[in-house]
């Protein structure tokens, strides 16, 4: 019988009827508990008939119907300490701050050192084709270990969009044994048995090349909906600098940009470009031996969705560890690539970019004091459509080279290895920080204040998405090939 009612006894608390399934492992039972009681799992201490739960078996545990459970451990030794910032009471609100509070989702609780995974999951899903490929995604279709990451992160949106505190607690501890089956070596464990800290860019990863390879695109090519929104390609070229050879030219594919930081570098997109040209020392034919190349690199498809990582990390040798780089590297909300695109890609481009310039043009003239005062301060309030982000016969790649910021991964700490992992995510025209389970607005200086410089929290990873469109209904056509693509809608990161 491995579904039994039971009752859970904390204290003076007594909860009836929780539902415990004893084909799950024992650390998704400690995850209700958490629910339930506020006491973190590592703290818990879970008995029936005198025998305690252990966090990787049942084993002599046995539960039956109507059974009292036993749980010990105080809630408060994780009281947080006294925060940095002054706390902003709902008094202090405004209307827009006040509707806002109250219609907050739900966060994804800490297992221990979990902060990795948690801020991954909530970053990704802002990225609305990716959430309702997830929603739709086949849990009897198999797939390995890949097949079941993808199925536990389908759970964990389905749990985020409906669920409550309960069902985010037990989604979010079959996504962590999903994801240390398919990299084990996430799953490692420091002093005392505690899991270890993670690195967030290797856990974006592994999600990555699991969804890569279990959610196809549905109607189209072989390619999967990580590959069409998510996937770039580079036209690149290699020049000898020390000999008069042919230049040799490939295509690159990528997932994700990297943002060196060096001396230099004080903005996002002169980090960008420096790596878009390198010098690499590596074998010449010509010459046989080693000779320095210049490296020259051009974005030719522009994905819809575009990762950027901040390489923050290193290793150093002497402390075997892999340290952080805190330099202040500014990031906007609005980023424009136009100029890291081939002169071909650029030039299907203007197009779009050309509607754009008219939009904000006509939105700069009618801000005029003069306009303003001969017109009133009427709005336009014809109805407005979406237009396609995607070249047409293209699906899920950005027609514009303009992006809008969408969600911010955060480091706060010395090493990779440590410290502590938040994801803020844009929802409408406000921010949210998903610290764990605690879910609060923020303004958008305090997300543009996450470009580094000290001890607060860090951008590592910045999600941007594709900057749509919008123009009353008369004046163009909806152009759109995609009618029965559930990935593909709606066509807007603004979820």
């Amino acid at each position: 019988m491995p579904k039994v009612s039971v009752k859970v006894k904390w204290g003076k608390e007594l909860f009836k009827d929780v539902e415990v399934n004893t084909d799950d492992d024992p650390v998704v039972f400690k995850a209700q508990i958490f629910a339930l009681t506020g006491v973190q799992p590592e703290r818990q201490k879970v008995v029936c008939k005198g025998v305690t739960l252990r966090d990787d078996s049942w084993a002599n545990f046995k539960l039956s119907n109507n059974a009292l459970v036993l749980v010990m451990g105080s809630k408060e030794e994780d009281l947080p300490t006294a925060p940095v910032e002054k706390t902003k009471f709902v008094e202090d609100m405004n209307e827009s701050e006040l509707a806002t509070a109250l219609d907050l989702p739900e966060g994804l609780i800490n297992l221990g050192n979990t902060c990795y995974m948690n801020a991954t999951v909530q970053c990704l899903k802002t990225v609305p084709e990716l959430r309702n490929a997830l929603l739709d995604y086949d849990h009897t279709s198999g797939g390995g270990t890949a097949g079941g990451l993808t199925a536990a992160l389908s759970d964990t949106m389905r749990a985020l969009e409906s669920g409550g505190p309960g069902a985010c607690a037990a989604s979010v501890s079959r996504l962590l044994l999903a994801l240390h089956a398919a990299a084990p070596r996430l799953a490692e464990r420091g002093a005392g048995g505690v899991l270890a800290q993670q690195d967030a860019s290797e856990c974006w990863t592994e999600m990555i090349r699991a969804l890569r390879a279990r959610l196809p695109m549905p109607g189209t090519d072989s390619k999967s909906v990580i590959e069409k929104y998510f996937g770039g390609t580079l036209d690149v070229e290699w020049v000898c600098s020390e000999a008069e050879e042919p230049s040799t030219k490939s295509e690159e594919s990528f997932l994700q940009l990297s943002c060196f930081i060096s001396q230099d570098v004080k903005y996002l997109q002169s980090g960008l470009r420096s790596k878009m040209s390198e010098h690499i020392t590596k074998m010449s034919e010509s010459l046989g031996r080693d000779a320095v190349y210049t490296k020259t690199s051009k974005i030719s498809r522009l994905p819809a969705y575009l990762t950027v990582q901040f390489v923050r990390f290193y290793f150093k040798e002497k402390e075997s560890i892999n340290a952080k780089i805190l330099k202040d590297v500014k990031f906007p909300l609005d980023l424009d690539v136009y100029e890291l695109c081939s002169p071909e890609l650029q030039e299907r481009l203007t197009p779009m970019r050309n509607k754009f310039k008219e939009l904000d043009d006509a939105a700069v003239l009618q801000s005029l004091p003069a306009r303003k005062k001969n017109q009133g301060d009427n709005k336009d309030l014809r109805k407005k459509k979406l237009v396609p982000y995607w070249f047409e016969n293209d699906i899920g790649s950005n027609n514009s080279g303009f992006y809008r910021l969408q969600a911010v991964l955060t480091h706060r700490g010395r090493s990779s290895s440590s410290g502590h992992y938040v994801a803020w995510v844009a929802r409408g025209d406000s921010w949210l920080r998903c610290d764990d389970d605690t879910v609060t607005p923020v303004s958008e200086e305090e997300v543009l204040k996450l470009s580094g410089g000290g001890d607060w929290h860090c951008a590592y990873l910045l999600l941007y998405g594709p900057r749509v469109l919008e123009v009353p209904e008369e004046d163009e056509p909806m152009v759109t090939e995609v009618t029965d693509d559930t990935a593909g809608n709606p066509p807007t990161a603004l979820a």
